[in-house]
C-alpha cells in the first residue's frame, strides 16, 4: 500500500473541543480567544428545541448577544441579510452557528455581508453574475459551530448559498458558493449529548452524507498521508456507530463514535482550499440539482454502485478502503457500504426518491461537469454515458 505521493498541509482548523456536555466550555474558549458578544444562528426547529438551544446559551453565558432562529435548508441569502442585521442590532461581535449545515453555511454568508456592507440586492446581483460574494480584504466576524448533525460541514472554509426574488434583484433562483480560508471556524464544539435531540431521518441522512466523505477521501487524487489516517479512522468508527442510529438512538456513547467518525472524515479536506471530495459527492450534486431529494438520501442510493463503477475501472485504493471498512476485497467494500446504509434505514433505490427516471440525463450531465470529478483517481475517464450508466443501476 502506497503512502500518496509529497504534498503540502496547510490546514488550519479552529479550536476542536468534543464530548459530552463540551458545550459548557464556550465561555471559556471564547474568553481565550477575546470574544465578547456571540450571534447564535440556527433554524426554527433547532430554535424551539429546548435540549439544544438550553445547553448553547447557558454555556455561553455572559457572551450570548442574542439568538437568531431564522436559517433553513435553502441557504438563502436574504436568510443570512437578516442575521447581519441582528449581529449589529445585538452588538455582536461573533456568529455561532447551531445545528446543520445550513445554518452554517448562512452564518458564513452573514459574516461576508457583514464585512463587505454590500446591500441584499447588489449581493444577490453578485451571486447570479459571479456565482459567489465579493469577499473584502482583511479581518470578518469570527465564525463559531455546534453542530447536531452528521454532513461533516463543519470542519470547511466554503458554503453554499442561494438567492432568488425575494432579494429584491432577481427574477429567478440562482445557486453559488463561497470559499475563503478565514471562513472556517475558529472554535468547534462537538457535544453527543446534543445529537440524541436531532430526528432520526435528518440524522441518518447527514451521517450517510458524512461517512461518504471518508470513503472518498482514501480514494481522492490529492489524498495525503494525514487525509490517510483520519479517513482510515474515521471509517472505522462509522463502521459500527452508523448501522446503530437507524430509526433514532440516545445511546451517548454509540454517538459519540459516529461524531467523532464524521469529524474526522471531514478533518483536512479542506486543505489549502481544495477538496477530497469527489464521484460520489459529484452524483449527489447532480441528482439534488435535478429534484428535492437529500443529498444523503442521494448518496445511500447511488454510493455502492458509484464504487461498483470505480472499482471496475481503477484500483481506488481498495485495500485502504477496505483495511478501514473491516473487508477483504472491493466486493467487501461495496457490501458493507450498503450494509451501512441499509442500517440507517436510507432508501436502496433512487426509484424510492424523490428523483424522477426522466431526470436521469440530466443528472449525468451535471455530475460530469461537476468541479468535484477533478479530485477522482486520474485513471478514471467518467464519461456522461458510463455516469448514466450509473444512475440507471442505482434507479433499479
Amino acid at each position: 500500500m502506497k503512502t500518496p505521493a509529497a504534498f503540502g498541509f496547510a490546514y488550519r482548523p479552529g479550536t476542536i473541543r468534543f464530548g459530552a456536555g463540551t458545550v459548557a466550555t464556550l465561555a471559556a474558549e471564547l474568553d481565550a480567544q477575546g470574544i465578547d458578544q456571540v450571534l447564535v444562528c440556527c433554524g426554527e426547529s433547532v430554535g424551539a428545541t429546548a435540549g439544544v438551544r438550553t445547553p448553547v446559551e447557558t454555556g455561553l453565558g455572559e457572551h450570548h448577544a442574542d439568538t437568531f432562529a431564522g436559517t433553513s435548508a435553502r441557504k438563502a441569502l436574504t436568510e443570512a441579510a437578516a442575521a447581519r442585521d441582528r449581529y449589529r442590532e445585538a452588538d455582536a461581535d461573533a456568529f455561532l452557528a447551531l445545528g446543520g449545515g445550513s445554518a452554517l453555511d448562512v452564518v458564513k454568508a452573514a459574516a461576508v455581508l457583514t464585512a463587505s456592507e454590500q446591500s441584499l440586492p447588489d449581493a444577490a446581483r453578485s451571486l447570479a453574475e459571479t456565482g459567489t460574494l465579493p469577499i473584502p480584504d482583511g479581518d470578518l466576524p469570527p465564525i463559531l459551530a455546534v453542530p447536531t448533525t452528521l454532513a461533516g460541514a463543519d470542519l470547511s472554509q466554503m458554503a453554499g448559498l442561494t438567492a432568488g426574488p425575494d432579494s429584491g434583484a432577481l427574477n429567478e433562483r440562482v445557486a453559488g458558493g463561497l470559499s475563503d480560508e478565514r471562513l472556517m471556524p475558529a472554535g468547534l464544539w462537538y457535544d453527543p449529548e446534543l445529537f440524541v435531540h436531532t430526528p432520526a431521518d435528518v440524522l441518518a441522512a447527514s451521517a450517510m452524507n458524512g461517512f461518504d466523505k471518508a470513503v472518498e477521501t482514501v480514494y481522492a487524487a490529492n489524498a495525503t498521508a494525514v487525509t490517510d489516517a483520519t479517513a482510515v479512522h474515521a471509517l472505522r468508527l462509522c463502521r459500527t456507530a452508523l448501522p446503530e442510529l437507524g430509526g433514532g438512538t440516545d445511546d451517548v456513547e454509540t454517538l459519540s463514535d459516529a461524531v467523532a467518525g464524521v469529524m474526522l472524515a471531514q478533518y483536512g479536506i479542506s486543505n489549502g482550499g481544495s477538496s477530497t471530495l469527489s464521484l460520489i459527492h459529484a452524483f449527489g450534486h447532480g441528482l439534488t440539482a435535478v429534484s428535492d431529494v437529500q443529498q444523503g438520501v442521494a448518496h445511500g442510493a447511488v454510493a455502492p454502485h458509484a464504487l461498483s463503477y470505480l472499482f471496475s475501472e481503477t484500483d481506488g485504493r481498495r485495500e485502504l478502503l477496505a483495511e478501514g471498512l473491516g473487508v477483504e476485497s472491493a466486493e467487501g467494500v461495496v457490501g458493507r457500504v450498503a450494509e451501512i446504509r441499509d442500517g440507517l434505514r436510507l432508501p436502496t433505490r433512487l426509484a424510492d426518491t424523490a428523483v424522477e427516471r426522466s431526470a436521469l440525463d440530466r443528472a449525468a450531465e451535471i455530475t460530469a461537469e461537476d468541479g468535484l470529478m477533478a479530485n477522482a483517481p486520474p485513471e478514471l475517464d467518467a464519461t456522461e454515458s458510463a455516469l448514466r450508466d450509473v444512475l440507471a443501476a442505482a434507479w433499479e
